[in-house]
């Protein structure tokens, strides 16, 4: 039997209805208050009589009721990524231990490429971690193939991923001797104070290499300047 609706209806007229749901079936009537009231009409019954028909048949669909699985873990594609660079910076570091020089840098830039290119929603503090220490190793595979240049650039890339925290003191002086090695002496030692600013307590093989490399630049900077 169809349902006839008034196509009339006053939309900003609010219509109370008295409605009940039994505790146990939980379907919808009218309270018998409403019998023979003008909301007991057949299209009100209709409308209930459809909504007790739905809420059975979800009722008597087989629905497991099993705890759902726990979602994925949001940190498992960083895993992954981390992973992959892991092995590409292995692969380069045994390269360079070959002195396959080209092999290394090839993959240390595959390497800085993905660290670059990770989402955006990741966190910015371990993108820069990987970026600091890679571009670190791929200067000193430029210095293999004296590439004073490239290696002196990957220096710079490398502290400025790390501010304001700092860089160790590997990266400090493969930088004061890419300089050095292009005759920039005083741009050297300006470097090399860097780092030892960066890194006042610095004891150890560490600490003597970078200043003695610091001495070295000092003094070739004074004799260019006394010679020019």
């Amino acid at each position: 039997m169809a349902t006839t609706v008034a196509s009339d209806i006053d939309l900003d007229t609010y219509t109370h209805l008295p409605l009940q749901i039994d505790p146990a079936s939980k379907t919808l009537s009218l309270h018998p208050s409403a019998t023979g009231s003008s909301t007991a009409d057949p299209s009100l019954q209709a409308a209930l009589s459809t909504v007790n028909q739905l809420h059975s048949a979800l009722k008597s669909l087989d629905t497991p009721n099993s705890i759902p699985p726990a979602p994925l873990p949001t940190n498992l594609p960083t895993q992954k990524r981390s992973a992959q660079i892991s092995k590409l910076r292995e692969a380069a570091s045994t390269a360079y231990r070959k002195s396959q020089f080209a092999e290394s840098i090839r993959l240390y830039t595959f390497a800085i490429d993905m660290a670059a290119g990770r989402p955006s929603w990741e966190p910015v503090a371990l993108i820069r971690e990987e970026l600091s220490s890679l571009y670190r190793d791929r200067a000193q595979a430029h210095m293999g193939i004296r590439d004073w240049v490239e290696g002196c650039k990957d220096c710079e890339a490398s502290v400025e991923c790390k501010r304001p925290q700092g860089e160790k003191s590997k990266v400090w002086w493969r930088g004061g001797k890419c300089l050095l090695e292009m005759a920039r002496y005083a741009e050297a030692a300006q470097w090399l104070e860097r780092g030892l600013d960066a890194e006042p307590t610095l004891q150890g093989d560490d600490g003597r290499e970078l200043r003695a490399l610091l001495a070295e630049a000092r003094r070739k900077a004074d004799q260019f300047t006394a010679s020019s």
